[in-house]
């Protein structure tokens, strides 16, 4: 579990070093600012997305994959208006 966790780790943060740079780079006075917003957002709703296919919409076991509170992932599903099968 560990060496996996430490691969997902090692890839996301090449992945993330390769796409910040080039989002840096191109960002000038009109467009600076909310990165944290634009990373989170495009990273979020894909991942509860996946998350909620591979556990054929149980939002309980979603919940626990993700590490976070089933009523936290019920808002999330609504604030994304993710489309789901309502298993709890």
């Amino acid at each position: 579990m560990q060496n996996t966790q430490k691969k997902v780790h090692t890839f996301l943060e090449k992945w993330l070093d390769k796409s910040i740079k080039q989002y840096v780079g191109a960002m000038n006075e009109q467009n600076n600012g909310h990165l944290h917003e634009l990373i989170m957002g495009g990273i979020e709703k894909p991942l509860v997305e996946i998350v909620l296919k591979e556990t054929n919409g149980n939002q309980t076991q979603a919940a626990n994959i993700l590490g976070i509170n089933r009523n936290t992932l019920r808002k999330k599903i609504a604030e994304y208006e993710i489309k789901c099968k309502s298993k709890t």
